[in-house]
């Protein structure tokens, strides 16, 4: 999950919006989605989890997977729709078919009063600084991998450092003189 940290942090954020159309509850009145940092935005690049929402749970088959989905009214929805006006992406299934919509918008964010994780301020949204096209979800997993594998490095990197320290105080120590 992201990590907004420091004042005004979760302020004027550059998002993505992966919303599918059978996110749709049965009632119609609300919408899942999977926001993002939009990874162009300057907080976005050192983030392992760019999702808004990421919430681990098993599977029936033992598999683990992520839920980024939270839920959005409708209105809400439309409100992130209009300040993205024509910046969007269709999403694709393997057979080409449309499945969802990209929606690249700037609002503010703030934590979740259910759940967990971050949700939009709908009421903050406007036009995002970068526009979506059909790489834009590659280059977020990119992004991602990335982040994670540099962090592994550096904890790699951390986990040698002591270990060389240990070996050296060991070759340098002496015996004190005994006073007495």
């Amino acid at each position: 999950m992201a990590v907004l940290k420091g004042k005004g942090a979760m302020t004027g954020v550059n998002l993505i919006a992966k919303v599918y159309k059978n996110g749709v509850t049965k009632d119609g009145k609300t919408q899942y989605a999977d926001i993002q940092i939009d990874v162009r935005d300057p907080r976005g690049p050192e983030q392992t989890n760019l999702h808004l929402k990421s919430e681990r749970h098993k599977g029936e088959d033992g598999k683990v997977r992520y839920n980024n989905g939270a839920p959005y009214s409708t209105n809400q929805m439309e409100e992130i729709a209009a300040a993205a006006g024509p910046n969007t992406e269709p999403i694709l299934n393997k057979d080409g078919n449309e499945v969802g919509k990209l929606y690249g918008f700037k609002g503010n964010v703030m934590p979740a009063t259910r759940g967990s994780g971050l949700v939009v301020n709908t009421k903050s949204v406007e036009a995002s600084e970068f526009e979506v096209d059909s790489s834009t979800l590659d280059t977020q997993f990119t992004s991602m991998r990335a982040a994670r594998e540099a962090q592994a490095a550096a904890k790699a990197s951390q986990a040698q450092a002591p270990a060389l320290d240990a070996e050296q105080q060991q070759a340098v120590q002496v015996d004190e003189p005994a006073v007495g």
